[in-house]
């Protein structure tokens, strides 16, 4: 295989997901690429895959911005594997749901996605190699109260990733998305800190109401999203695309 064809580009890799998968995916022999904000996390990206051996290494881009994303594509050159995992949570009624939160969420978690895609894609296309791979959420599929934003910009990157695929089929080129439940990150860490300050529990009974509210009783490990995403981006997958993996236990089935 080309060595064009061994780099995999990871947005949000520095965070609970990014970093399982940029992990998941160097072992698997990739030259890997993680993206993301914050400069400091990214070092300690680049730290701990060193300790490991990996081949690692890091960009901070603001992926909402179009111009940014444009000259960071031009810079990491062939790009055999993408996966758009950047994005943001935070829990909100509609009416406590303000214009400024609604566009943050569908930047962070869509625009990103839409951006980085649309500028990694051609060269794949030229190429007739590639593998696409949306970290949605299964809020893409189901709308629950104080998810507006939320789930609204997971359905937006469902969406995206069903119609990459459509534009990519009978190619080299493949477009999947992953949705998993509730994951152990820092992210969800948050999620169940509000959740406890809203009600009054103690923290570990908000994990628990969290990870009980799916069949499997428990948090996901970012490890398991990993393992699904390695899956989707391995050449085994030639024949998968425009697919939505749920990872939750059996609680969506669609």
């Amino acid at each position: 295989m080309a060595d064009s064809e061994r780099r995999a580009v990871v947005s949000g890799g520095s965070g609970g997901i990014g970093r399982a998968v940029v992990f998941a995916l160097a072992e698997a022999g990739y030259e890997v690429v993680a993206l993301g904000r914050a400069a400091d996390r990214l070092a300690a990206l680049t730290d701990d895959a060193r300790t490991r051996g990996h081949r690692v290494t890091t960009r901070v881009c603001d992926l909402t911005d179009d111009s940014a994303v444009a000259d960071l594509a031009g810079a990491l050159g062939p790009v055999s594997i993408l996966v758009n995992n950047a994005g943001a949570a935070r829990s909100a009624r509609l009416r406590d749901t303000d214009v400024d939160l609604w566009h943050h969420h569908l930047d962070a978690n869509a625009t990103s996605a839409f951006l980085l895609t649309r500028a990694v894609l051609p060269g794949m296309r030229e190429r007739d190699h590639g593998r696409v791979v949306f970290v949605a959420s299964t809020a893409a599929h189901v709308g629950t109260r104080y998810t507006v934003a939320y789930a609204a910009a997971k359905h937006a990157v469902l969406g995206l990733a069903r119609s990459v695929a459509d534009e990519v089929a009978g190619t080299g080129v493949t477009s999947n998305a992953v949705c998993p439940a509730f994951v152990r990150t820092p992210m969800t860490e948050r999620s169940v800190a509000r959740v406890a300050e809203r009600t009054g529990r103690d923290p570990r009974q908000a994990e628990r109401a969290l990870a009980e509210s799916t069949p499997l009783g428990r948090l996901i490990e970012p490890e398991e999203v990993a393992a699904a995403v390695a899956y989707l981006a391995s050449p085994l997958a030639g024949a998968v695309n425009g697919q939505s993996l749920t990872l939750d236990g059996g609680d969506t089935q669609r």
